[in-house]
């Protein structure tokens, strides 16, 4: 086997994978080296498919999206366990390594494993348990991923002090959880474990939860957790924590508060992949976080050295990091026929109930100075919310007074990522608020949330002029 390449990844997760198959639909020769047994990446492996499916698991077993038609104490199964859980997690992760594993073969890449680390710009060592080789190649990207940040502070034991990657170890459901951090993987795992009847203490430094997000869909799903029995303590920063002799876990506070649980789950932050790549050799530094800067083609310093992904940092989504690595397999060959907007980028937030959204929140346009308007639907007042039994539900446009172009869309409610990809391709085409009024959805379906929401919008503006 020839160990000169068109291009090496590293890296199979969603960045590593889209942009070996790319380099392969370009005619290039492409290498892809993972340093685990099985390719995905976190993202299938320990991140995204594994939370999410623990997140469908738990909604179904505990009956939560229809207590609200049968009762609070509705459940599917009386007592779930962590095996529970596991069971569909494990099913799913297997058939996602198969699929990934087809795609590759189907492309004809050559999957290399072992650890990878540069000797220079154009050679790559993969080292493993028979050896180490030296491979050549024209272009390498960097697609390594993260891990999960760790603190002094918070000594991980992987029994009652766990972080996210270990969620799935646990032997045991807890009765109480602490969990320190307020981004996206501490609240999502909050939603499920409050969903299960843990008690939840969330610990986060800042004054809300998910800063980046909107905050009339913030405020709505802080609701939904304390409704949830979840105690939040905004503001609050862990100073150290205590494994004590009955097997409980102790978080001392820097304001001098102590909280106390079964189990703490440290998720704060994310750690970039970057210790064994010895980015000295390719003239590349990363930030203390492990992120690697790159431009608006992915290019590091180094002129043949690409990055996509988590390790490069925000917004570090499973979608996103795809399209990085398309387009950074594109430019690497000098493909600029790739055209790739970020404005038009939806997120996903998987809590309970899910968040989604795209554009620009008030708060932004409110900075910018735009003259916005806001129409909201409620899933109250459609008819599938009340099929569904998710009333609390809410889609929120946000357009430009003037000219009635859509500039936002946030959703909170069950479907939301899904419900979002409509507004997202109005946006991107171009459309106004009008169009919502002119279309003809299926009925009864929660699309019919975009005719509301922009009758109420326009309803708004003409009682304003």
């Amino acid at each position: 086997m020839s160990s000169v390449y068109d291009l090496i990844v590293i890296g199979s997760g969603p960045a590593g994978q889209r942009a070996a198959i790319h380099g392969a639909k370009l005619g290039k020769r492409v290498a892809l080296v993972e340093n685990r047994e099985v390719v995905g990446g976190a993202c299938i492996n320990t991140g995204t498919i594994p939370s999410k499916t623990m997140r469908e698991a738990v909604l179904h077993l505990s009956g939560y999206n229809y207590r609200s038609i049968y009762g609070m104490n509705y459940r599917v199964k009386e007592r779930i366990t962590m095996a529970d859980l596991a069971f569909r997690v494990q099913h799913v992760i297997k058939t996602e390594i198969d699929v990934t594993q087809a795609q590759l073969s189907r492309n004809n890449i050559e999957v290399l494993t072992g650890s990878a680390g540069f000797e220079d710009p154009t050679h790559v060592r993969v080292t493993n348990s028979r050896g180490s080789t030296v491979y050549e190649a024209a272009a390498t990207l960097i697609a390594t991923g993260t891990k999960p940040a760790t603190s002094p502070k918070v000594p991980i034991n992987g029994t009652t002090v766990i972080n996210s990657d270990l969620v799935l170890d646990l032997k045991t459901l807890p009765k109480t959880m602490i969990i320190v951090g307020g981004g996206v993987i501490g609240v999502e795992y909050t939603c499920m474990f409050a969903a299960l009847g843990v008690r939840c203490t969330l610990i986060e430094r800042r004054p809300r939860l998910l800063e980046f997000a909107d905050q009339e869909i913030v405020e709505s799903l802080s609701y939904h957790l304390r409704d949830s029995r979840v105690t939040m303590r905004l503001n609050e920063e862990v100073e150290s924590v205590e494994s004590m002799e009955d097997g409980t876990v102790v978080a001392n506070l820097e304001s001098k508060k102590k909280v106390t649980g079964d189990t703490l789950l440290y998720a704060v932050g994310r750690q970039g992949n970057v210790d064994e790549l010895n980015l000295a050799a390719i003239g590349v530094e990363a930030d203390n976080r492990g992120r690697i800067p790159v431009d608006k083609d992915f290019r590091t310093k180094c002129p043949n050295i690409f990055a996509a992904g988590d390790v490069i940092g925000f917004p570090s989504l499973a979608s996103v990091s795809m399209e990085q690595g398309r387009v950074a397999a594109a430019r690497a060959f000098g493909d600029e026929t790739i055209l790739s907007n970020p404005s038009y980028y939806p997120y996903g937030i998987y809590t309970i109930p899910e968040i989604s959204f795209i554009g620009k929140t008030e708060e932004q346009l409110t900075e910018e100075d735009v003259p916005y308007e806001v129409g909201v639907a409620y899933y109250r007042e459609i008819a599938r919310g009340q099929i569904r039994g998710d009333t609390t539900g809410r889609l929120k446009l946000i357009f430009h007074r003037e000219n009635h172009s859509l500039l936002g869309v946030h959703i909170i409610g069950e479907g939301a990522s899904e419900l979002l990809h409509i507004g997202q391709a109005v946006m991107a085409l171009g459309g106004t608020i009008e169009y919502f009024v002119d279309t003809v959805f299926n009925y009864p379906t929660l699309a019919e949330c975009y005719k509301v929401a922009a009758f109420n919008g326009l309803n708004r503006v003409s009682k304003l002029d």
